[in-house]
């Protein structure tokens, strides 16, 4: 009888379990983008340097594909479902649904005008500089003596294309590259005053049907945006937030140039979880996961003729005569010379012995939770009353409750995969500046279970049971050491997977057919030049002879007579080093027939140059392809 096997992942979300069938359709889970580049003849002639330490000038036009071009890149990887359009008005040659002047909608063969990028898409639309004077074409699209509206077209195709999806469960954004921060600056009047109407109505419009509309202005040191002008009030800016804009907007400009290739996983709710208190008293709860590893991208089997992802059926066949059989709705398992037979329902009631509900069980010290109990990264629980009235109210009293009296709340959780008692730990507001830093809520943290937890004294203790320990000096030595190398304000944010951005690097390179890959920077590796200041050689050295002794020889130690499992390893080695050598890796790695081979196989290459060997396949392949530059 076949048992689920439980993953052992410690980051797995609770979503992964498929008895999670809650429906999560009214959170916003895609964002639909439209780009709207302004092509006037004054975003081709007006420059700024390319970036802060670089003094070559740029074109407006060129920073503004720049940005979107990497915003495309970095989309394939973050969040692949999410479509967009790409919009050039002040055109000569106009292309859009409604067939209005000045508007051109770029797009390519096989694509809707809003859609998910493709490579195509990319690799065309950063050819697009050198063709698009002659194929697409710039000039005024506001001209005296006309009613031509540009910018009023360029809405309103917008507007059409985002038309698609209901904007409860779709983010639908418009972003605005110009240089003019006076389109109507060429016209007097009354006519002047009637299209800037029309204008901030059309935007007014969009803006009432869910769409936000986003400036990214670009100017020149000598010649400022004045964001007052018109656009101040056409994406509905207040006068205090006047003086903070041009800053921010500059932010963001160089966000979309300088983002790296990361996989960002949005805020959004992992599953609603009902919390019985007592019996007859149950509130909502959104659970939210605040951290987890990236890691590559599960492998896609794709048609060889029409590249299209290949869906796996699993067919029975009888062995005695080859014809095809339905899946047998009987299982069974032996027991005491007998076959016990369970119907499918039968097998799905007795592996539910949970409800997947959060009970909660009593209260604790907060004492009593002890550090080493948090064995996996915890679950962040907010209250709401979309589903039951009342339960913000009920948990706001629960929550200041557990915060003055310093307790922690024990209750049982989980599905038919996994169950267990979690602690719930109040976490309360935290404001700084006037802005909010911690949100008040509560962590669920998954207590481990007896055999989860290993007494250090049991891996550590010599053969005479004694545990030997450091002393005084020593601890105040290793102190010193931390206290030297210890990096301020450290943040995880602040340092990229190297082998993530080199996979990203590696695939971006195969689908854009691009001839070199990008150069990444390992930012893990240590710095050599902080860790050889004389205050950190000083800590280093006082703190090895205080645990060995001035007469400490690292040669004599080395060649120390070996233990059993370094001899085991040893031999490991050596065996993998010999078979190491009867593949040609490079020429593996250059085909692409790396895949092809077993994870014994992937293992001999690794072992042999000292890597990790954990993961699967696809982590192994990654690991020997990082690590051969390919």
């Amino acid at each position: 009888m076949d048992f689920e096997h439980e993953s052992d992942d410690p980051f797995r979300d609770d979503e992964d379990d498929p008895d999670a069938h809650l429906s999560l359709e009214k959170e916003s889970t895609k964002e639909y983008v439209v780009y709207l580049v302004d092509a006037s003849p004054k975003m081709f002639t007006s420059t700024c340097p390319a970036s802060a330490d670089d003094q070559k000038e740029e074109s407006h036009f060129h920073i503004a594909l720049s940005c979107i071009s990497q915003s495309l890149k970095n989309q394939i990887i973050n969040r692949s479902y999410d479509e967009l359009a790409i919009c050039f008005f002040n055109t000569r040659e106009k292309r859009n649904l409604q067939e209005l002047s000045g508007v051109f909608v770029f797009n390519v063969p096989e694509r809707d005008y809003l859609d998910r990028p493709t490579a195509r898409l990319i690799k065309e639309f950063d050819r697009i500089e050198e063709s698009f004077a002659k194929d697409i074409g710039s000039q005024h699209g506001i001209v005296p003596g006309t009613r031509e509206n540009s910018l009023y077209n360029a809405i309103w195709v917008a507007q059409a294309l985002l038309r698609k999806g209901s904007a409860k469960t779709v983010d639908k954004r418009v972003l605005l590259f110009t240089n003019e921060d006076d389109p109507f600056g060429c016209i007097k009047g009354a006519i002047k005053s009637d299209m800037k109407r029309m204008t901030l109505q059309r935007a007014k419009d969009a803006q009432d049907l869910g769409i936000s509309i986003e400036l990214l202005p670009l100017s020149h040191p000598s010649d400022p945006f004045n964001v007052s002008q018109l656009y101040a009030e056409l994406i509905g800016l207040e006068e205090d937030e006047l003086a903070d804009f041009m800053p921010s907007a500059g932010n963001k400009l160089e966000d979309m140039k300088d983002q790296l290739r990361k996989r960002m996983f949005k805020k959004r709710i992992v599953k609603k979880l009902k919390f019985i208190i007592v019996d007859g008293i149950s509130i909502e709860l959104n659970s939210y996961a605040l951290i987890r590893p990236t890691v590559p991208g599960a492998i896609t089997w794709l048609d060889s003729v029409t590249n299209q992802p290949l869906k796996s059926e699993r067919t029975f066949i009888c062995a005695d005569t080859g014809a095809l059989v339905e899946e047998s709705t009987k299982r069974f398992h032996p027991y005491k010379n007998q076959n016990i037979v369970f119907s499918t329902k039968e097998l799905s009631e007795i592996k539910r012995f949970s409800t997947g509900h959060l009970h909660l069980l009593g209260f604790k010290p907060l004492s009593c939770l002890k550090d080493y109990y948090n064995l996996k990264p915890s679950t962040f629980l907010y209250p709401s009353d979309e589903a039951m009235d009342g339960s913000i109210c009920i948990f706001i009293a629960l929550h200041r409750s557990m915060i003055q009296l310093k307790r922690f709340a024990v209750a049982f959780y989980g599905g038919s995969s996994r169950p267990q008692l979690v602690a719930l730990i109040a976490q309360d507001e935290v404001i700084q500046s006037g802005g909010q830093i911690e949100p008040p809520g509560m962590h669920m943290i998954y207590l481990p279970y007896s055999d989860d937890i290993r007494l250090v004294e049991e891996r550590h203790s010599e053969k005479v049971g004694m545990v030997t320990r450091a002393s005084n000096d020593q601890i105040k030595k290793a102190a010193d050491v931390i206290k030297r190398i210890d990096l301020k304000d450290f943040s995880i944010c602040q340092f990229a997977n190297p082998g993530l951005q080199r996979h990203y690097a590696v695939l971006q390179a195969l689908a854009l057919e691009e001839d070199e890959i990008p150069e990444i920077k390992d930012e893990t590796l240590p710095d050599e030049e902080g860790l050889a200041r004389p205050g950190v050689v000083k800590a280093l050295e006082e703190f090895k002879t205080s645990v060995y002794g001035e007469n400490y020889d690292e040669e004599c130690e080395a060649n120390a007579k070996p233990s059993e499992a370094s001899k085991k390893r040893k031999a490991q080695a050596e065996v993998a080093t010999k078979e190491c050598e009867n593949y040609d890796w490079s020429e593996l790695a250059d085909t692409g027939k790396l895949k092809d081979l077993t994870v014994v196989e992937l293992k001999y290459y690794l072992t042999a140059h000292n890597l990790p060997v954990s993961g699967k396949k696809e982590a192994l392949v990654s690991r020997i392809l990082t690590h051969m530059k390919k």
